[in-house]
């Protein structure tokens, strides 16, 4: 969507191994010690391990221990201590593991301009060494190095950048994939939680209507007319009763989505003639006409056309002083017009045009099945409702539909 900003991408999640900060630099420091000891036996030219030998091998893993919070300046450390390892002319070993480790840790957690500048510092350094100080690289009668061992060195040194920059763009592409499936989860769970919100709306609000209004007959009735309160009374347990059901059935499907199977029809055009003996019991009587061949619509779409209806006769019944309406519903081949005429006048509280959340809940609705709505007051007086609901062979036909009752 235009406008929205890109969903923020969560750190890379560590391996396991790397997640053990503790254990992880344990092991490296054993192998260092225990590798470069058993390897300084085979060379010569090169110092005997001390303790500050020792002690260098052993701070480079130290420094691994900080690598998760601190990537950029444990890199930069760990090169350092190698330099200053290779300096004093020690032997060598495994000791290149821990800056190995602590340049992927920097480049996978987002430190790439440390990591490069950390290994480019070392390669230097190391062909300073080698070719420069005087004495620097050589102890005894070792020789100097030639250039095909040095570009050998380079290109490991190069490999194993390129293997953390591989790392980091698929442990990337990971946290995008995973920031994309929660988005598209809370926009889902959003739209379920809207269409919830939509189907209560519409079902209290049109049964709660009919109640209040009958409740007002019956006490109007109570001790003049007890037989015509008795029948408000029965209208008002028969809407309370329906309206608990359909709630019920709405919340159940909320906690526990297809667990079971509705109890009652499902909401829809079918049950319009039920719809139409609802609101006559509560004194409004709806004139219901066909035009066009009626046929099958998908769920969602039969849905939206009686939740229009049911709460455009509502309106009618809350918000104007006509006792009757007219609901239209214009078939065509590529969709369904649906239209509720209210002949006014308005009564207290008549509803403005756009305002209310029953018409806010109805463009929704329109809106989610690629439709359109016009509500406003007739050239004539009065109150209309029209909502063009395409199907999937009209979804660009809302513009000219016409037919079914138009102005």
């Amino acid at each position: 969507m235009t406008g929205e900003r890109p969903p923020r991408l969560p750190p890379p999640r560590p391996s396991s191994w790397a997640g053990r900060p503790v254990a992880s630099s344990a092991l490296i420091a054993l192998v260092q010690t225990a590798g470069t000891t058993g390897a300084a036996g085979h060379q010569s030219g090169r110092l005997a391990l001390n303790a500050f030998g020792y002690l260098l091998l052993l701070l480079g893993p130290a420094l691994l221990l900080f690598r998760r919070r601190y990537p950029a300046a444990v890199v930069v450390g760990v090169s350092a201590v190698t330099v200053v390892y290779l300096v004093a002319g020690f032997p060598y070993g495994p000791v290149f593991l821990s800056p190995v480790v602590a340049l992927c840790v920097a480049v996978l957690r987002g430190h790439r301009r440390a990591a490069w500048l950390s290994a480019g510092a070392f390669y230097a350094a190391h062909l300073l060494l080698a070719y420069v100080v005087p004495g620097g690289w050589q102890h005894g009668a070792v020789s100097r190095p030639g250039w095909w061992p040095e570009l050998g060195i380079a290109a490991w040194l190069s490999l194993v950048l390129a293997v953390a920059e591989i790392l980091r763009f698929r442990s990337e592409q990971t946290a995008a994939r995973r920031a994309a499936r929660a988005e598209a989860e809370r926009r889902r769970a959003d739209e379920e939680r809207l269409r919830m919100a939509r189907e209560l709306h519409d079902i209290l609000a049109h049964s709660i209507s009919l109640i209040h209004l009958q409740a007002g007959v019956a006490l109007e009735l109570l001790d003049s007319r007890p037989e015509q309160a008795r029948t408000a009374l029965v209208t008002i347990k028969a809407a309370s009763k329906e309206a608990l059901g359909e709630v019920r059935q709405v919340l159940g499907h909320l906690r526990t989505p297809g667990a079971d199977a509705p109890r009652s029809p499902a909401p829809g055009l079918a049950r319009l003639d039920e719809l139409v003996r609802q609101a006559g019991h509560a004194g409004l009587t709806a004139a219901l006409r066909t035009e066009g061949t009626p046929v099958g619509l998908p769920a969602g779409l039969d849905l939206a056309a009686f939740r229009i209806v049911q709460e455009a006769l509502t309106n009618v019944i809350r918000h104007s002083a006509a006792r009757s309406a007219e609901v239209t519903l214009g078939w065509r081949a590529d969709g369904l017009t649906v239209q509720v005429d209210d002949p006014g006048p308005a009564g207290r509280g008549g509803e403005a045009e756009g305002s209310g959340s029953g018409l806010v809940g109805m463009r929704e609705r329109v809106a989610a099945v690629g439709g359109t709505l016009e509500a406003g007051p007739r050239p004539d007086g009065g109150f209309r409702v029209r909502a063009w609901l395409p199907t999937a062979a009209g979804a660009a036909g809302g513009s000219d539909d016409g037919d079914g009752g138009g102005e």
